[in-house]
């Protein structure tokens, strides 16, 4: 062959990869923890009836990794462990009072909107929260729930904390509306499913944590648009999967849900941050 034809030959072939200079390393997968812990970031805790024990679970475990928000957004069952947590409750506390939390600390049924009057329920919030103020909690929070009387969703971020986390947790058929601010308020999950709409004036750059609940309410539709995992850029979306469902006659699979999102949570912080982490 001539030397011309070893030329073509050559020029035909693939050319090999470059040796791996001395002190180049893989690429590394970042993980959720390592994302988290890189800079600031918000969580937002979905609505889901009696969830509650499920987000304690999650952010025990994000707590006992020292990781801590720098902002909370939330609706429903997900705005009763925000507001606690930043009015300085910690997440360990909040395990230790649902573990104990019995259908008689909170069942006063009553006539009106609603099975039950939510005294009860107010004055645990009270008690858990102090005098608490949007303005004293110890980073910005904010808390979606529905206007009955405009029919839309509007988000609670000033003034006293207690009435706003039980405006936010006022499950209709439930629990009474609650009155504030000359508005009559229901569930936040009614219209702000997700939890988000709190993230609103979120700083630019600001990564999110989302925990998505993702039991479906019998009154859901299947594939209803309010169940799907929300696509918002920056943010992370955690979903545990087969968590019990919970319900008052049912406290008992609460505990088991908290345990459970507590494990799946230190579970999925070694996991590689993605838009959406399923564990």
């Amino acid at each position: 062959m001539s030397r011309v034809d070893d030329r073509a030959r050559v020029a035909r072939e693939p050319s090999a990869a470059p040796p791996a200079t001395l002190g180049e390393r893989p690429a590394v997968t970042t993980t959720l923890a390592e994302h988290l812990a890189a800079r600031p970031f918000a969580l937002a805790l979905s609505s889901g009836f009696f969830g509650f024990y499920a987000h304690t679970g999650m952010l025990l475990a994000l707590e006992e990794a020292g990781l801590a928000p720098a902002r909370l957004s939330g609706s429903s069952a997900g705005v009763l462990v925000a507001g606690l947590w930043a009015a300085g409750v910690p997440a360990r506390a909040m395990a230790d009072e649902l573990l104990a939390l019995e259908r008689a600390d909170f069942w006063d049924p009553a006539p009106g909107l609603g099975l039950l009057r939510g005294d009860l329920f107010r004055r645990r919030v009270e008690r858990l929260v102090s005098s608490a103020r949007f303005e004293s909690c110890r980073v910005p929070i904010a808390m979606s729930a529905f206007d009955v009387v405009a029919r839309r969703t509007v988000v609670l971020d000033r003034g006293d904390l207690a009435s706003a986390v039980c405006a936010s947790c006022a499950f209709p058929g439930l629990l009474h509306p609650v009155r504030r601010d000359g508005r009559v308020l229901y569930d936040g999950g009614i219209g702000d499913r997700p939890g988000l709409a709190g993230l609103a004036a979120q700083p630019h750059g600001e990564p999110t944590l989302h925990h998505h609940l993702a039991s479906r309410s019998p009154w859901r539709r299947p594939g209803s648009p309010a169940l799907a995992v929300p696509v918002r850029a920056g943010t992370i979306s955690l979903r545990i999967a087969r968590l019990p469902r919970v319900h008052p006659f049912r406290l008992t699979a609460g505990r088991a849900a908290l345990r459970a999102a507590h494990l799946a949570t230190r579970g999925a912080l070694s996991a590689p941050a993605a838009p959406l982490i399923d564990v």
